[in-house]
């Protein structure tokens, strides 16, 4: 790898990350703005036009605000636990494919920070470490609501990552590859010459399992329950205040757009649109692969944000389970469910194809 090759890589992963951090702020508009559509109040509206300055006056409030640690925390976990909570987010956002490629100084650059063969086995390892974060943060606090929280979390996470995963799996039996790169180039073109070649078209009911365990993985509600007010203060982050908390709630939206890009990747076909293939979109842009794949990078995103604003939908919809409820659900219900779609996904490709 030559210095160009460098460049360009460091070039690539600045953008697809402050894209996606820059959704941090916009989540929280959309956040506040949402809730208060649906529950017929204003919401904020009084920085700025509609409100839309709101999240910049609340960063700088952040920064400014002061910053007191309690009294017997441990002090390096506790001061540790928010960036520990938001490294594993930003890392997964290198396996995302979030369109074909670009071609610079006559060089193909694909629109990937990595194209790894073990991409979605990478996503799956790496998001799995944020629950460190949440349960190191809730025990170095030296608060019992925020030990609560962290227990909660812990035990959540690891109960819903199985049938998350083995969702997934039932994916990739249809496409013989962990490489999300070749996962999105699997799903364009169409089945029957009518329905888009995706993978929520081949598996309906494996998606809905993977959706709803993503709420979960993500502590949203109506699986908040490692941060329930009614119950728990705030839950794991109590006792944290300024651009600490700041930092976890950095992460949890982080998380909310690195899971909905995986859902779009294993599910909604990547950065494909429905019934037209690269090919024409190409001739289209009069051959320009660079305008294509800021196409392809726009129709991506597009897809992410209309699964985000299905989070803040269901938050202000759905009631909050209680926890016995929670972990029956994912032990008895989910992790059943999601075997079994994985068998029966594994003999409809031995009986239609043989293998």
């Amino acid at each position: 790898m030559d210095w160009l090759d460098l460049g360009l890589t460091f070039v690539k992963t600045l953008a697809i990350l402050l894209t996606v951090v820059n959704t941090v702020p916009i989540m929280s508009w959309v956040e506040r703005r949402g809730a208060a559509l649906i529950q017929d109040r204003p919401g904020p509206n009084r920085v700025g036009p509609l409100g839309l300055i709101q999240p910049i006056a609340d960063f700088v409030k952040f920064i400014w605000k002061e910053d007191p640690t309690p009294a017997n925390v441990s002090g390096v976990l506790y001061t540790i636990a928010p960036f520990l909570s938001l490294l594993p987010a930003c890392l997964v956002l290198a396996a995302l494919p979030v369109g074909d490629h670009l071609v610079v100084m006559g060089r193909e650059v694909r629109m990937q920070i990595a194209d790894l063969d073990v991409g979605l086995l990478y996503v799956l390892a790496i998001s799995s470490l944020g629950i460190y974060g949440i349960l190191f943060g809730g025990w170095a606090s030296n608060n019992k609501f925020s030990l609560l929280g962290g227990l909660r979390s812990a035990s959540q996470m690891i109960s819903y990552e199985i049938p998350l995963a083995i969702a997934a799996t039932g994916m990739v039996l249809f496409y013989g590859t962990l490489n999300l790169r070749e996962i999105v180039l699997w799903q364009e073109g169409t089945l029957l010459g009518v329905l888009p070649r995706w993978g929520v078209v081949l598996q309906p009911f494996g998606f809905l399992l993977f959706l709803i365990a993503a709420f979960a993985e993500t502590n949203r509600l109506p699986f908040d329950l490692p941060e329930t007010e009614a119950e728990l203060v705030a839950g794991y982050h109590t006792e944290y205040g300024s651009m600490k908390f700041a930092t976890f709630m950095m992460a949890e939206y982080m998380n909310l757009t690195t899971i909905s890009g995986m859902m779009v990747t294993l599910y909604f076909g990547g950065w494909h649109i429905p019934w037209i293939g690269d090919s024409q979109l190409l001739a289209w842009f009069g051959g320009s692969r660079n305008i294509l794949g800021l196409f392809q990078f726009v129709v991506f995103f597009t897809k992410v944000t209309a699964f985000l604003f299905l989070f803040v939908w269901v938050r202000w919809t759905v009631p909050r389970f209680r926890f016995d409820q929670l972990m029956r659900l994912a032990w008895g219900r989910l992790i059943p469910l999601t075997l079994l779609n994985l068998v029966v996904s594994a003999v409809v490709l031995y009986l239609v194809e043989g293998r």
